[in-house]
C-alpha cells in the first residue's frame, strides 16, 4: 500500500493573478529539452510564476512556493532561472539562508552552461565566476545570475530583475531590508521577487515568508502569486493520505519508506510541519490568554535539576491525548519551575504506551514516577485505564491524583497566573503555542473558574490543560524523592 502512494498534483491552497498568457510553458518545454522534465505540479508553479498580464509585465510582482522538503523546490527555481536569463536575458540575484546551499544551487545551474551536449547554452556564456561566495554566471544576452548567502548586509551593491530567496523560511526582516533594494531600479523594468521555502520553524527568526503567506491567505495582495502543499492541523500524523496530500513528489522521487522512517524519528508536530507542511497559524489566534506574556515565558536555559511532575490529558471527543511535564527545581537555585509538553497522540496508538513510559527507568536509573512527585490523569476517554494499568504495574495510587472540576479551576488559574507573572518558563513547541493560541476559557461553576474550549474547530486545546495540570501539580505536591532527576524530555 505504502509504495502504491502518488503525491497529489494540485496545491492544497494556490492564489495566482490573472494573465493573459504565461512564459511558464515555454519555460518548462526548454528544461525538459535539458534533461529537466519538470513534474506536473511543478510545471503549474512556473506556469503561474511566470504569468504576463495584458501590458507585458509580470502578473504578479511577488511569487511564493511552500512545500515540504525533498519534493524537488530547487527544480522549480531551475526552471525558472534557465528560462528568464538565457531566453529573456534577465539578471537574477539568487539568495538562500547558507553559502552551501547557495554553492549548490551554483553547480546545478552551472552544469546547464558548461555541458558538451548544450552548445547553444555555452555560446551564450561571457564568464562564470567561482571564486567561492561571489558566484555568477553572466551571459552575453545581457541575463545573469549572481549567488549570495543572505546576511543583515548582504545584497548591498547588487542590481537585478529577479530576486529569488531560497531557503524562504529563514529569511528575516533586516536581511529581506539589505537584498529588496537590489530589484528597486530593475534594468528591465519589471522586477519579481520569489520566496521558496518549508513552514517556518519556531527555532527560526524568519519572519518574511510567513507575513507573505498571510498576506495570499488574506487575498489582499493582487499581485501575489501563491502555491501552497499543507495541512492545517497536526492531525493523525501516521495517516498516509495525509503524505500523499501535501507531498506532490510522493512516489516518485520521494520514497514512502523514508517518510516512514521520518515519522518514527521526529515528534508529531516537526513531522507534521516538516512532512505534511502545517504553519503554526499563531497571529489567526483567538485567545484569552495573554500571548505576550506567553512568549516572555521562553527560555533557552530551562531548569535541569530537581523533581518532576507529571500529567496525562484525553480530550473531550476521545481522539488525543497529551503528556506532559513541569520540573520543580530546588530552593536556593534561582531557577523558575519548567513546562513542557512531552507528546502529543491520537488515541489510536491506546494507553500502553504512557503506562510503559511513566514505569520505564528514568536517566537516574529509577522509575519514572517513583522519583515523580505526581501522576495527573484526567479525562472521561483512558483514564480509568491508564489508572489500572498504572497500579497493575505497580505504581502506587498515593502518586496518581484523577482531579475533578474544582482541580482544574485550580489549575488553570494558577497556570494563567503563572503566565501573567512569568513564574514559569518554557520552550518553543508548535502543537502547545497552537493549543494556547486557540484557548479560550470555558466556564466552570458559577464562581469564575474556567477550562478551556478551543476557539477554532481544528484545534485541540487539550496541551494547554495538560500543561497546567502538570504545573500544578508541581506547585501543589509535598513529595520528595530522594533523587533529582535530569531529564524531562522522552528519551
Amino acid at each position: 500500500m505504502v509504495a502504491r502512494l502518488k503525491g497529489r498534483q494540485e496545491p492544497s491552497f494556490s492564489v495566482v493573478p490573472r494573465h493573459a498568457r504565461s512564459e511558464g510553458v515555454d519555460a518548462c518545454d526548454l528544461a525538459a529539452g535539458y534533461g529537466m522534465v519538470p513534474d506536473r505540479w511543478q510545471r503549474t508553479v512556473v506556469e503561474g510564476w511566470l504569468g504576463v498580464a495584458r501590458n507585458g509585465l509580470w502578473s504578479a510582482s511577488d511569487c511564493g512556493l511552500a512545500v515540504p522538503r525533498q519534493n524537488g523546490k530547487n527544480a522549480v527555481t531551475e526552471i525558472f532561472e534557465l528560462h528568464v536569463t538565457a531566453v529573456l536575458g534577465m539578471k537574477v540575484l539568487h539568495t538562500a539562508h547558507e553559502v552551501k546551499t547557495c554553492r549548490k544551487h551554483f553547480i546545478r545551474m552551472k552544469a546547464y552552461f558548461e555541458n558538451a551536449k548544450y552548445p547553444e547554452l555555452s555560446d551564450l556564456v561571457a564568464y562564470i565566476r567561482n571564486t567561492n561566495g561571489q558566484e555568477a554566471i553572466v551571459l552575453k544576452n545581457g541575463g545573469s545570475i549572481e549567488f549570495i548567502a543572505r546576511s543583515k548586509s548582504s545584497g548591498r551593491g547588487y542590481t537585478a530583475d529577479i530576486l529569488v530567496c531560497d531557503e524562504a523560511q529563514e529569511l528575516t526582516d533586516e536581511q529581506m531590508e539589505a537584498i529588496q533594494p537590489a530589484i528597486s531600479s530593475a534594468p528591465s523594468g519589471n522586477p519579481m521577487t520569489i520566496y521558496a521555502g518549508t513552514p517556518t520553524p519556531p527555532s527560526s527568526p524568519g519572519t518574511v515568508f510567513d507575513r507573505i503567506r498571510r498576506n495570499a491567505h488574506s487575498g489582499k495582495s493582487k499581485r501575489l502569486c501563491w502555491f501552497e502543499w499543507g495541512v492545517g492541523e497536526i492531525g493523525d500524523v501516521s495517516d498516509r493520505k495525509r503524505w500523499a496530500d501535501t507531498n506532490p513528489s510522493l512516489g516518485t522521487r520521494l520514497i514512502a519508506s523514508v517518510v516512514e522512517s521520518e515519522l518514527q524519528k521526529m515528534s508529531p508536530d516537526g513531522f507534521a510541519r516538516e512532512r505534511l507542511g502545517w504553519w503554526n497559524d499563531e497571529a489567526d489566534s483567538d485567545t484569552d490568554i495573554d500571548l505576550a506574556a506567553w512568549k516572555a515565558c521562553l527560555t533557552e536555559e530551562p531548569a535541569t535539576e530537581g523533581p518532576v511532575a507529571y500529567a496525562v490529558k484525553f480530550s473531550p471527543d476521545g481522539r488525543n491525548v497529551s503528556l506532559a511535564a513541569c520540573r520543580r527545581p530546588d530552593r536556593g537555585t534561582g531557577m523558575k519551575p519548567h513546562v513542557e509538553l512531552l507528546e502529543y497522540k491520537p488515541m489510536s496508538y491506546g494507553t500502553q504506551w504512557l503506562a510503559d513510559w511513566l514505569t520505564a527507568q528514568g536517566p537516574d536509573g529509577l522509575e519514572r514516577w517513583r522519583m515523580g512527585l505526581a501522576i495527573v490523569i484526567d479525562g472521561r476517554v483512558g483514564s480509568s485505564t491508564l489508572v489500572n494499568q498504572l497500579v497493575d504495574a505497580g505504581v502506587s495510587k498515593r502518586v496518581i491524583r484523577t482531579p475533578g472540576s474544582g482541580q482544574m479551576v485550580d489549575a488553570t488559574s494558577m497556570f494563567e497566573q503563572g503566565i501573567n507573572e512569568q513564574s514559569f518558563t518554557r520552550i518553543r513547541q508548535d502543537a502547545l503555542d497552537n493549543a494556547v493560541a486557540h484557548a479560550k476559557h470555558r466556564r466552570i461553576g458559577s464562581d469564575g473558574g474556567f477550562g478551556y474550549e478551543s476557539s477554532a474547530e481544528n484545534i485541540d486545546t487539550t496541551p494547554v490543560e495538560t500543561v497546567a495540570y502538570a504545573y500544578w501539580a508541581a506547585r501543589t505536591s509535598r513529595r520528595h524523592p530522594g533523587r533529582k532527576q535530569r531529564m524531562v524530555r522522552l528519551a
